[in-house]
This record gives C-alpha cells, sequence and structure tokens, in this order.
C-alpha cells in the first residue's frame, strides 16, 4: 500500500471529462511529475488530490484511508499540502510573518528548519514585496512545507522563473523531498528540469494518462512525443 494513491479519478464539468480515470501512487522520498499540454488536467488533478475539487469518479486513500470527500484544511492538518500556480504570499507582510503564522495554524515548531533548508535567512525581515520574485517563490514552498508534511502537491513552482532560477529550485524539491522522505507530486512546465529531477512521472493529455513510468520510458515513448515533447522540444 502506498502512503497516498488515487484510483480511477474522474472530474467531470457537465458533457466535458477533465479528468478520466487517472490512478497515481505516491511513496516517501518519491518525487512524482505530472505534465503535459495545456488543457491536459493537470491542475484539475491536484485539485481533486487537494480536496478543492470533489472527484466525479474514484477514490483517493491516503494511509489507507478514505478521503475523498475530505476538505482541504482537513488534509493540510493531516499532512496534506498544497502549492499553487500564482504564490500565495502575501506582498505586505514579512518572510518570517507568514511562516510564523502558518506555524502557528499548523502547529508546528519547525520554521527555523525550513528556512534553513531554503536558504531565506538573509529576505526574513523583509517584505515580500520587496524580494525578487524568484526568491518569493521558494518563500512558497516553505509555506507548504511548514509542518512536515508526508505530502505536497506542488502546481508550477517555477511559473514565472528564469532558467537558473528554475534549477535552483526545482534541486532544493528534489533533496527536500529526499531528506524529509516526502511523498511529491510535481505539476511543471520547464519539461527538461522535470525529467532531470523527477524519479517517476505521469503524462496526462485531454484528462487522461497518456503515458507513466521512469523518466527516460517516457522520453521514449513515440505518443508523448507525438503529443507532447515534440511540440515543447
Amino acid at each position: 500500500m502506498s502512503l497516498f494513491e488515487a484510483t480511477g479519478v474522474s472530474v467531470r464539468y457537465g458533457a466535458v471529462h477533465a479528468l478520466d480515470t487517472v490512478d497515481i501512487a505516491l511513496d516517501p522520498g518519491v518525487l512524482h511529475g505530472v505534465i503535459g499540454p495545456n488543457g491536459a488536467g493537470k491542475s484539475t488533478f491536484l485539485d481533486a488530490l487537494s480536496g478543492r475539487v470533489k472527484p466525479s469518479a474514484g477514490t483517493v486513500r491516503y494511509v489507507g484511508e478514505d478521503i475523498t470527500r475530505r476538505p482541504p484544511r482537513w488534509r493540510r492538518h493531516r499532512g496534506i499540502a498544497r502549492s499553487f500556480q500564482r504564490t500565495s504570499v502575501f506582498a505586505s507582510m514579512t518572510v518570517r510573518a507568514q511562516l510564523d503564522m502558518v506555524a502557528h495554524r499548523q502547529g508546528a515548531d519547525d520554521v527555523a528548519a525550513v528556512v534553513e533548508a531554503l536558504e531565506l535567512g538573509p529576505v526574513l525581515d523583509r517584505v515580500c514585496a520587496e524580494i525578487a520574485y524568484g526568491t518569493q517563490r521558494s518563500v512558497d514552498l516553505a509555506l507548504a512545507l511548514i509542518g512536515n508534511p508526508r505530502v505536497v502537491l506542488l502546481d508550477e513552482p517555477c511559473a514565472g522563473l528564469v532558467a537558473d532560477e528554475s534549477v535552483r529550485l526545482l534541486d532544493h524539491v528534489r533533496r527536500l523531498c529526499r531528506e524529509r522522505d516526502v511523498a511529491a507530486v510535481l505539476v511543471e512546465h520547464d519539461v527538461d528540469g522535470v525529467f532531470r529531477v523527477c524519479d517517476v512521472i505521469t503524462v496526462l493529455n485531454l484528462g487522461k494518462v497518456l503515458a507513466h513510468g521512469a523518466p527516460a520510458e517516457v522520453r521514449a515513448d513515440a505518443e508523448v512525443v507525438r503529443a507532447y515533447l515534440g511540440s515543447a522540444a
């Protein structure tokens, strides 16, 4: 049994199938990439895993318990964290104040460890509006890591970053997954970055799983090249 798994998850909006019987199984310390063209259903899938969207069909389980209908706050307090495409930082608050606020809400005492891991010490007492956007993305990741979650769902953490910033942030994600034994899903448009840091990759297309496996296997899949990688290269 995996730590976190989804079986046959489907999401329908009227006649539109945003997701169609998608499976995933997450194990501690494993970084699982999810890629695909725009409109493939990637963010909808994260919404279903995090409780923001209720699946039309299928089951989501956490340590063996059916949590399909559990809300996001319930999941966050039990170790399932989520980040978003747009940063969730407050521009007028200091980095320290935001991390402390989340730590208080989670009853956590690991702020110092997260700050050290993401090298945020130099900006702790600066308001987020004054720090670089790439650093804001690191703060966003820090907010998700407060409280030692066992599962982290990352929705395009590198959105808006230049190449070297993306490399740095994804390296942080990979290292933190392994050091903290976190099971993580990474949805990301930086395809080269996903293939570089992820242990397993799932490719979605039109709401369905197009391919799944080790990075080398997925990169060599003719259907993936035809539907996605060919145009992304």
